[in-house]
């Protein structure tokens, strides 16, 4: 049984585990491949490093949407950014998105900055790793402007309702350790309704730690814990889910 842990930021500076121990917690856990995740230019390119440097292990290029006002008016850091969409191992664009909670950059800045990155996407033939947080409507909205959009959206919390307008644009939900601990009835009804060919399982690692394990530094490894909460919750087996999932993540991803 293998399991992918398709969102990572092991190798962000500040994490603060050794990644070469974690990578072989991994391993021995049957998480037999991993995305590190990007969400500024210079952990984009780290990420890419890493994940030269590995294997089993791929990279996604992005910048965060609360990123944007340093970033969109910046040619120079977008040119470097588009360069680097073509490295080897690099399988997705993304964090990629919008998120009106905490509003670092305004509206048109991240924006301008979403379809930046889903222009590339296109130019480079991508999946994109989607970050939308109270702004479904814009997101949609931005989306129906780009044919042929392949991606996830990540850390899902969505209603039933905001999950069926997901799936309808041929979307895939990426679920993580938030499941074991929400409280929130509707995130949990909206996790069981996923179906199983639309699910890929990720940690946020170094974030977003599962229970039991709160408190504690985030890893890949956990993905598992995750995979056997939402195998209890939904009802089907942990095989059925691991094979659904790392399924799902080769064929996105186009991991091999």
């Amino acid at each position: 049984m293998q399991l992918i842990d398709t969102h990572c930021h092991i190798h962000f500076p500040d994490y603060e585990l050794d990644a070469e121990e974690v990578l072989g917690s991994a391993q021995a856990a049957g998480i037999g491949k991993l995305l590190c995740v990007g969400c500024t230019l210079p952990d984009s390119k780290l990420g890419v490093a890493f994940a030269q440097k590995h294997e089993g292990v791929w990279a996604s290029i992005g910048i965060h949407p609360h990123e944007a006002a340093r970033y969109v008016d910046d040619d120079e850091k977008l040119q470097s950014f588009r360069n680097l969409a073509g490295s080897p191992k690099v399988v997705a664009i993304g964090e990629s998105g919008l998120d009106y909670h905490y509003m670092h950059s305004n509206k048109p800045e991240q924006e301008a900055l979403l379809r930046f990155q889903l222009t590339v996407a296109q130019e480079q033939d991508l999946p994109l790793i989607f970050h939308v947080r109270e702004a479904f409507d814009d997101f949609f909205a931005i989306l129906s402007d780009f044919e042929g959009v392949r991606g996830v959206v990540h850390s899902s919390t969505a209603n039933t309702a905001t999950l069926d307008k997901i799936l309808n644009r041929g979307l895939y939900i990426g679920l993580n350790g938030i499941m074991t601990f929400t409280k929130d009835a509707e995130q949990l009804q909206a996790a069981r309704a996923v179906p199983l060919d639309r699910l890929l399982l990720e940690t946020d690692a170094p974030f977003l730690t599962p229970t039991p394990y709160r408190g504690r530094i985030c890893e890949p490894k956990h993905v598992l814990v995750t995979a056997e909460f939402l195998a209890n919750l939904r009802g089907e087996s942990l095989e059925d889910i691991a094979t659904a999932t790392t399924s799902n993540a080769k064929k996105l991803f186009n991991l091999s």
